[in-house]
């Protein structure tokens, strides 16, 4: 066999692998966006791409929720909204539909993550795509609280501190760090909530945070140990 063939034997099992776990595809998605968000986040043209990835992780999103659940049309009313949000706010520029693409956004993500979880606890048996799904949920809180911190932003300017000169808003970027922070449970950062609804949002993600690893995570754990006894 040429090395030829066997790369192409390599690329199409990775494929049908990806397409037997759409978890898994999702969480490499969720995770490739983070150093692009980055990346982009002082380009001129990176609002619109940014646009484009939050768009491209609807649909992934949706295929998702369309594989574990048979009720796809609250997702898809949701991602409609914010696909049409997107392209009044990127667009055409009306700056006064951020806070209400903030929130569709983060009622999308929690509606895909409330449906992975759903998901996950459906059997007694940990697959392999389940275990991706416990990543790929995760990402998918920490993107909707990000987006719940966007909307306080979006109401209230002064709702987060941070490093830097005092009454600057916070970007994309800063916001999704301190929600990775927070839901991990891992400290705050350089960004702080100063406002009290922001607290609030604070104070949720860090409970979701822990009630996930105790109830969704440590379940999971607990059925991959007893198949290996089995």
């Amino acid at each position: 066999m040429t090395d030829a063939a066997t790369v192409r034997m390599s690329r199409s099992h990775w494929l049908v692998r990806l397409r037997r776990h759409p978890s898994a595809l999702l969480l490499l998605a969720q995770l490739a966006c983070v150093p692009l968000y980055a990346l982009l986040e002082h380009a001129r043209s990176a609002r619109t791409l940014l646009g484009v990835f939050g768009v491209a992780i609807l649909l992934l999103a949706l295929r998702m929720i369309r594989t574990t659940s048979a009720r796809v049309w609250p997702a898809v009313c949701l991602a409609i909204a914010v696909v049409v949000l997107n392209v009044l706010y990127l667009g055409i520029g009306r700056a006064g539909v951020l806070p209400w693409l903030a929130a569709v956004e983060s009622l999308f993500y929690f509606h895909a993550a409330w449906r992975m979880v759903a998901y996950m606890l459906a059997d007694r048996r940990a697959t392999t795509d389940e275990l991706f799904a416990a990543g790929a949920a995760f990402t998918l809180l920490v993107w909707a609280f990000a987006y719940a911190m966007l909307l306080c932003q979006a109401l209230q300017p002064t709702a987060y501190a941070g490093a830097g000169a005092a009454g600057v808003l916070r970007g994309w970027n800063e916001l999704l760090f301190l929600s990775f922070a927070l839901l991990s449970s891992t400290g705050i950062g350089d960004v702080v909530p100063m406002t009290g609804m922001a607290k609030a949002v604070a104070d949720l993600e860090m409970i979701a945070g822990v009630m996930y690893l105790a109830l969704v995570v440590s379940r999971l754990i607990g059925l991959a140990v007893a198949q290996e006894r089995r």
